[in-house]
């Protein structure tokens, strides 16, 4: 399972095997040294969502150049057999789609690389990082949070299919054939 430092943005795998039954995992940052609890949740449909805690410090004026991203992993890669599509569902912008061009973008609201128009969403509100055949969804510390299942989250693992909630909009991943 994917996760990344709440700290420095490092991605780590960890191994199920390392985590069993329990719902909380600690672990170091091999990067920063500095430690991370994320907590596990499993659904029904087998989606593994992680959430690291202690959650949400407010990020004032941010703008593209100072979101302090750490650079992009060299494993991000868009399918090569399929299209990444995002569909909005409900909310403001409704009925509008998006194709991802990169393997990683933020999703906001004016001046995003993916721009939703909704007022309840931050400027830089999530990152999605594409690893072929999912997507990594990162809350960027917005404001109303990132909610999967109606749950707020700050990781998860989307695939084709899921669903998605910022703000008062509803965004379905899709992988299209090409």
């Amino acid at each position: 399972m994917q996760t990344a430092c709440i700290h420095c943005g490092a991605e780590h795998l960890l191994k199920e095997g390392q985590f069993g039954g329990h719902t909380k995992v600690q672990f170091k940052c091999s990067s920063c040294g500095k430690t991370t609890i994320v907590e596990i949740k499993r659904r029904v449909d087998s989606t593994v969502v992680m959430s690291p805690l202690p959650s949400f410090a407010a990020r004032a004026n941010a703008t593209s150049s100072n979101l302090n991203l750490p650079p992009p992993d060299p494993a991000l890669r868009l399918p090569e057999k399929a299209k990444v599509v995002l569909s909005i569902l409900s909310g403001p912008s409704k009925g509008e789609s998006h194709t991802l061009t990169n393997p990683r973008a933020v999703l906001g609201r004016k001046g995003a690389d993916i721009p939703v128009n909704d007022p309840e969403i931050s400027r830089h509100h999530c990152l999605l990082e594409v690893r072929d055949t999912y997507i990594n969804l990162k809350d960027l510390d917005s404001t109303n949070g990132t909610f999967l299942d109606e749950e707020r989250v700050r990781a998860a693992m989307l695939q084709d299919g899921t669903e998605f909630r910022i703000g008062g909009s509803v965004i379905r991943v899709n992988f299209q054939k090409k």
